[in-house]
């Protein structure tokens, strides 16, 4: 088992900047591959970057060359910078962590979750 709790979280202009932040507990935090989706009004949870248990990151194109995944295993905290924000970045952020052992850079690897924290972009 694992808990994972995000903060960081809120409104930044177009163009602006937010970072998130996600502490988990529980499990083996540098064994974990951590990761983070995101969900808008209407639409289905989509993954946005994840980091493996060795350092290794991936982003969805979406994302890519803006946003920027990190982990501190010393402080068993994954980061999400995000910047350049465009509207369509709104969404709520959910931090997720996979059992030991796994990548996390496919959707499915992912069996625990934050309770989400907003992020909005204003158009």
């Amino acid at each position: 088992q694992m808990q994972l709790v995000e903060s960081g979280g809120g409104m930044a202009q177009a163009g602006g900047s937010l970072r998130l932040l996600c502490v988990g507990s529980g499990q083996n935090f540098r064994s974990t591959a951590m990761g983070w989706f995101r969900q808008a009004p209407g639409k289905e949870r989509e993954w946005v970057s994840g980091v493996s248990w060795r350092g290794l990151s991936k982003y969805a194109d979406s994302v890519k060359g803006r946003f920027t995944i990190s982990r501190d295993n010393a402080k068993n905290t994954v980061y999400l910078q995000m910047n350049s924000l465009k509207p369509e970045d709104t969404a709520v952020y959910f931090c997720a962590a996979t059992i030991p052992g796994r990548d996390g850079f496919a959707a499915w690897e992912y069996d625990y979750w934050g309770q989400g924290t907003q992020v909005t972009v204003p158009s």
